[in-house]
């Protein structure tokens, strides 16, 4: 890979608390100046300006359809803009959110992350982890990563954390996992109409600020429209009162038409001038637009023909078995109406299989012995993983929906607004969509069909991180029953009732969710997170103090103090509690 020589550097050698005899150097590994790139006649994307770090590890975040991932191959070089130049002064390598890998060539990753050969019969999440291993092979100062944590279990979401936090560069993310970007991330990129907000800190500072600015912008928006109509109201009445002054009467004699006609003129230029200013301040009123509210879902799913039975499957499970290898043998589950149960396991164990399974829904590799008796009267909504093949590339979002809907078209419209997709985006074609935005439809399609049981596929998978927090919402209220597989910890934790997980080849069933489980699959230490936590905050103070040494252009230098001074009570904070531990 070629490699230009860095020719900004930000240095500081300094000598931070608990790294004796440790002597650090910040850089600009990237810059970006004067992005511009349009998709037809919308701009994509208007950034100025961009720099990455040494030891930055940042989240990029945004809505569905906001130019994410366009920005990322942009600055891996893998996409050109239509204006602007991208800098890269060290090598740089992508973790893809799609496409076949090899495992890689470093012996070491190979083994961590139990990396294959690429084949046809690889599942979704072995299929990450070839990804993963092949992009950290090649031993990058510059790791972007766009969704790495797709279709990965619960011990590839483990290894990929601890991976993460202990590289030594730069990290650019793409993930809608809040756990990943909270333990990880100390700078979020939020992608908003092309351009970028940078917020210092963690996903949850983003979040505290984010609502801090949408508050204040939401104020000033509503001040700016109260002053608005206060000055077009007092332009009225000007006017008003103008053509309210009286001219002399035709009887009134010389002398006394004189004098009125010059009161009346006087009246006249005094009520225009006043008239003047207020239009002159109005014009020069500063504009505020309104600020774009956040994807939100405000309306509870009915079910129009409920499920009166305590239980809305019975599934007796002899024998599930792919080609020679055999997932479950003897076992079974019951799915009680109206509960909420997610189905996980390991990558590769079947979960999808089983689901297919219970639908009849099985190719000629798999060998189901065994019975799912539904109640006549469920009526099944189904979200598959591969949900784009259900719909007609060539309509629209709203034809597509339209197709199978029970409900009139302006409540569809409604529903796809909450998910995100408004206005003229729901007469959009599929193949011009997003892979989030092509889920969404998928998710609308299903809502507004007249089912009572949900059987969902990593419905998560390719959602923007805003509509993920609504659907939980959304779910957590639905009147009917549901069987999800999701690797997402939050996302089960806030909308499951239920585990049913593969276990050695049987099912195990708890009830009350995730926190009721006996021994709930660990994905991050404690003693060794805490050092790498501590590790990672003292990389960034590194690279802080060297910026606040050398500002570049953009920088806040009382923005680049108060979190230095925040990451100084967070390192504290994580040495007491590691001597606490210790003890």
């Amino acid at each position: 890979m070629r490699v230009s020589k860095p020719n900004v550097f930000a240095v500081l050698l300094l000598r931070l608390r608990g790294m004796k005899g440790v002597f650090l150097m910040a850089k600009i590994m990237l810059e970006a100046t004067g992005l511009h790139m349009f998709y037809g006649e919308r701009q994509l994307l208007k950034i100025e300006q961009l720099q990455i770090y040494d030891m930055d590890r940042i989240g990029l975040i945004g809505e569905n359809g906001a130019g994410k991932t366009t920005l990322l191959q942009i600055l891996a070089g893998e996409k050109k803009p239509e204006t602007g130049t991208v800098r890269r002064f060290v090598p740089v390598a992508v973790i893809h959110q799609e496409g076949k890998a090899g495992p890689g060539e470093d012996r070491e990753f190979r083994a961590r992350f139990r990396a294959q050969e690429s084949r046809e019969s690889l599942s979704g999440g072995e299929m990450t982890r070839n990804r993963i291993t092949e992009a950290l092979s090649s031993h990058p100062e510059l790791l972007m990563a766009d969704e790495p944590t797709t279709d990965l279990d619960q011990e590839g979401l483990g290894l990929l954390r601890k991976t993460l936090a202990g590289f030594q560069g730069a990290i650019l993310l793409i993930s809608h996992d809040r756990m990943l970007l909270r333990k990880l991330c100390n700078r979020i990129w939020y992608l908003r109409d092309g351009t970028i907000l940078d917020f210092p800190g963690g996903y949850d500072d983003f979040i505290v600020e984010r609502d801090r600015r949408m508050e204040r912008e939401t104020f000033e928006y509503e001040q700016y429209k109260a002053e608005r109509k206060r000055l077009k109201e007092s332009a009225q009445r000007m006017a008003e009162r103008a053509s309210q002054v009286k001219k002399a009467p035709g009887r009134m004699g010389n002398s006394e038409a004189r004098l009125h006609k010059r009161e009346w003129t006087d009246s006249v230029l005094q009520l225009s001038h006043a008239k003047r200013t207020i239009q002159n301040r109005l014009e020069h009123l500063e504009v505020k637009e309104k600020p774009k509210a956040l994807p939100e879902i405000r309306m509870k799913l009915g079910i129009t023909r409920p499920v009166k039975a305590k239980t809305a499957l019975e599934c007796a499970c002899g024998r599930l078995q792919v080609g020679e290898s055999e997932l479950l043998r003897d076992t079974g589950f019951v799915l009680p109406t109206g509960s909420r149960t997610a189905l996980i396991g390991p990558n590769g164990c079947g979960k999808t299989t089983l689901l297919h399974a219970i639908l009849d829904q099985t190719g000629d590799e798999v060998h189901f012995q065994g019975k799912a008796r539904w109640n006549p009267a469920v009526q099944i909504g189904w979200f598959d993983q591969h949900h784009e093949q259900t719909m007609d590339r060539q309509k629209s979002v709203l034809e597509n929906i339209m197709e199978t809907s029970v409900y009139p078209e302006h409540f569809a419209r409604t529903v796809m607004a909450c998910l995100g997709l408004r206005g003229e985006a729901v007469f959009k074609p599929l193949n011009l969509l997003s892979g989030g935005e092509k889920a969404k439809t998928a998710l609308g399609r299903l809502l507004l069909m007249d089912c009572n049981t949900l059987l969902l596929d990593e419905p998560t998978n390719h959602l923007d991180l805003f509509t993920m927090e609504e659907l939980e919402k959304l779910l957590a209220s639905y009147g009917g029953t549901i069987l999800f597989v999701s690797h997402d910890e939050e996302f089960i934790r806030k909308t499951a009732t239920r585990i049913l997980r593969f276990d050695e080849g049987k099912l195990v069933t708890t009830e009350g969710g995730w926190g009721e489980m006996k021994n709930p699959v660990q994905t991050d230490g404690t003693a060794e997170d805490r050092g790498l936590e501590i590790s990672r905050l003292e990389m960034r103070m590194a690279v802080l103090s060297a910026r606040m040494a050398r500002p570049a252009k953009g920088d806040r230098p009382e923005q680049l103090q108060q979190e230095y001074l925040e990451l100084v009570r967070q390192i504290h904070e994580l040495k007491v509690s590691e001597n606490h531990s210790s003890r």
